[in-house]
């Protein structure tokens, strides 16, 4: 893990084209800013780990479960 130390308004570019600033430092709260491409997905941590925990349930999702989906509607 690199370690950096940073400024209110300073910033540090990873990959060169994600820059991570420190907007705010009050108490031991840090606010920061990301500008990335809009292609990169950015999560806090605990969001990234519920999103990989859903994916990993619903990719063990076996026909067994289908019974338990509602119904489409019946096309008229």
């Amino acid at each position: 893990m690199l370690v950096l130390s940073r400024r209110t308004n300073e910033s540090i570019v990873i990959n060169g084209n994600i820059t991570v600033t420190v907007l705010e430092i009050r108490g031991d709260h840090v606010r920061i800013g990301i500008d990335a491409p809009r292609e990169i997905t950015i999560h806090r941590e605990e969001i990234h780990a519920e999103l990989a925990r859903a994916n990993k349930a619903a990719a063990s999702a076996s026909t067994s479960d289908l019974p338990k989906l509602p119904r489409p509607p019946r096309p008229t």
